[in-house]
């Protein structure tokens, strides 16, 4: 394909996606990959794989609201945490597939199943590796150009910090890769370790990760103590190995306010998250409130 074609194609490709409701699209080729184990490796699942489409749709601050005033949770669970991939997002995704298949290019869609996920099968080929093979999305994400992983170990992007659901596409199209994300969202300010109640984030324990050259700080995370968290987190509704679900969290949601208050996103709000002192509950299941906002 041209260059030019291939130029034109990302265009009517990426106007597709927004017509179909997606908030981000990012698109990495398949070289920015290089190094990715193949129990990870998207050419694990289709060989012929040219580019990496990463799918985006927001979850909006209100669906924040009940958890972050402690009175309604199930808000939270339903929309954010089910029918946003589930219906909302999984329907954009399909849409999407859809206009590479009608121009002749494969899509694969795959929705976020965790990476922690060991193997469930045995290999088919002597150089396969055994199914399910599963992507890191938050990773495949910032390869796509969508964002940075935060201090908090959270995709963020500039759009919308850590609001957001992502799917991703599989296709043997060739599209124009976007740059990677330079915008830099979370500052390392810390507070997302301040307010945790349980101490599962150690801010003495500071890791670099890199990916495609791009370097962040990561703060080490005990995932077991994360888990059995009473502030807003919900278990990985996939699989008992995957990561929690820390958006509704008073971490993720402390870091969500900030973002607003710094005006570090273009999704800015006139009006604060945290209206008032947030409420936490402790490892023994005591609440009481964070002092400040």
């Amino acid at each position: 394909m041209s260059e030019e074609k291939k130029v034109e194609l990302t265009k009517q490709f990426k106007e597709a996606a927004r017509q179909a409701g997606a908030d981000l699209v990012g698109i990495a080729s398949i070289d920015r990959f290089e190094g990715i184990a193949k129990e990870h490796h998207p050419s694990s699942i289709f060989p012929e794989t040219k580019s990496v489409v990463v799918i985006g749709k927001r979850i909006t601050r209100g669906c924040l609201r009940g958890v972050e005033e402690g009175t309604q949770f199930t808000l939270y669970a339903q929309y954010a945490g089910n029918w946003v991939p589930d219906r909302f997002l999984a329907l954009t995704t399909v849409s999407v597939a859809t206009f590479l298949e009608d121009n002749r290019f494969e899509a694969v869609p795959l929705s976020n199943l965790p990476s922690q996920v060991p193997a469930m099968g045995i290999p088919v080929r002597p150089d396969l590796p055994a199914p399910n093979v599963m992507i890191d999305f938050n990773d495949a994400a910032v390869r796509a150009g969508l964002g940075e992983i935060g201090l908090n170990g959270e995709l963020m992007t500039p759009e919308f910090g850590p609001r957001q659901q992502i799917q991703i596409i599989l296709t043997d199209a060739e599209l124009v890769a976007n740059p990677l994300c330079e915008t830099p969202v979370c500052d390392h300010c810390g507070q997302c370790i301040q307010v945790c109640p349980l101490g599962a984030m150690n801010g003495e324990k500071i890791k670099e990760i890199e990916i495609c050259g791009k370097k962040m700080k990561v703060a080490e995370t005990n995932w077991s103590v994360c888990r059995s968290c009473k502030n807003g987190v919900w278990p990985n509704r996939y699989h008992n190995a995957g990561l929690p679900d820390r958006l509704a969290a008073l971490c993720v949601r402390t870091c969500v306010h900030h973002l607003n208050e710094t005006n570090r996103i273009k999704n800015h709000f006139k009006n604060p998250l945290r209206e008032r002192p947030a409420w936490q509950v402790d490892a023994g299941g005591r609440t009481s409130l964070v002092e400040g906002k």
